[in-house]
């Protein structure tokens, strides 16, 4: 193998294929990132045997060839190199790479035979299941995968739900405290209905890695039913799905409320943020207080937290309020947490008791609602 690149677009490729390199394995080759050539362009592919993520990028090939070198050795040795143009060649019968950047820098990587790499699945040859543009893929994910499980005491919690139905694509995430749900509307209605589970972390990866992505994300179902494939021009990630059966989150969402109360976001998060302080050393409770106002007042939110060893904080905001009132505690966590997810200048909070849970909505724009449940206070 010889080739050369700019370290620019070197540096950027290991960046995406990192987050997929495995911590700690029995397989030393699962610690290295594969570089191969292919058709013109230098293709870097690493796994943890749960996702796998490949890149292209592009690249003068004057030999073919492949080799797998230690990850953390060549992205800490690329990273420090100066922008400028970078030469690899690879001695086949030694496993060993040199990579020279310039007349100044030049090291020599020893590194493990491109066969021992697992094979990663490719999309090539399959027809997508379905694509999303890359910003509403990633503004959906950012809506959805925090709520999931961190923990795989229940394995279906800690991932997300794809379920694709006519021309509607609907994202769910739940860890028993929380759910949030995306609905995105699809350009043309998918071949038949299907549902799977994907685990959280491998859409956080996908993202991270997506952010600077301008055309369609294809999503393809392997025909087994176990990976799912996630394809742009310049990269493929592959994951593993989740086994099981997602609850029926629909039956969680209240039909109807008691009290709707429109707030602004940004004023909300700040009394929020306050009340964290306190209430991060009282069990993480927040009490939410709704006053209704009159004819020509508006309504009333009080927030307050109350640690006994610390002390206590309330803030309180004017606010539209359609209802009766009435009050609710809620963790200040996922409180923070739901509105980080709204991306518009203005929420409603629908309440009934306070024993029921709140339901939050983004004002001016349809398809996302959060549901956090009540905690109780004595």
């Amino acid at each position: 193998m010889k080739l050369s690149c700019l370290q620019e677009n070197l540096k950027r490729g290991l960046a995406v294929v990192g987050h997929a390199v495995a911590g700690k394995s029995t397989l030393p080759v699962l610690s290295n990132i594969l570089l191969a050539t292919d058709e013109g362009r230098l293709k870097l592919a690493a796994t943890n045997l749960e996702i796998g993520i490949t890149c292209w990028i592009g690249a003068k090939v004057d030999e073919e060839g492949a080799v797998t070198i230690p990850a953390k050795l060549l992205s800490d040795y690329v990273g420090g190199l100066p922008n400028d143009k970078i030469s690899m060649a690879l001695d086949a019968r030694t496993q060993m790479l040199t990579v020279q950047c310039g007349r100044e820098f030049v090291a020599n990587m020893k590194g493990i035979e491109a066969e021992e790499f697992p094979i990663i699945p490719t999309i090539e040859d399959r027809t997508p299941t379905v694509s999303f543009p890359p910003d509403v893929l990633r503004e959906a994910i950012e809506q959805v995968a925090f709520a999931a499980a961190n923990d795989d005491t229940r394995p279906v919690l800690a991932g997300v739900l794809l379920r694709l139905k006519n021309d509607t694509a609907t994202f769910a995430a739940a860890d028993g405290f929380r759910l949030s749900v995306r609905t995105i509307a699809l350009p043309e209605p998918v071949t038949e209905p299907m549902e799977v589970i994907i685990p959280s972390r491998t859409l956080t990866e996908l993202s991270r890695i997506i952010g600077d992505t301008e055309g369609p994300v294809e999503v393809t179902v392997t025909a087994s039913g176990g990976q799912i494939l996630f394809h742009t021009d310049e990269m493929d990630l592959v994951s593993r799905l989740i086994e099981g059966k997602f609850p029926d989150f629909e039956r969680i969402i209240p039909s109807s409320y008691a009290t709707r109360s429109v707030l602004e976001t940004q004023e909300l998060s700040k009394a929020v943020k306050l009340a964290s302080y306190f209430a991060n050393a009282s069990a993480n409770i927040v009490k939410l207080t709704f006053e209704s106002g009159g004819d020509l007042e508006p309504g009333k939110l009080t927030l307050s937290a109350n640690a006994a060893e610390v002390g206590d904080n309330q803030s309180s905001l004017d606010v539209m309020i359609t209802g009766e009132g009435g009050q609710l505690a809620l963790n200040v966590r996922f409180l923070s947490e739901a509105l980080n997810a709204m991306k518009t200048s203005q929420i409603a909070l629908e309440t009934q008791t306070a024993q029921s849970p709140g339901v939050f909505r983004p004002i001016g724009t349809e398809g996302f609602i959060h549901i956090v449940m009540p905690m109780t206070v004595r």
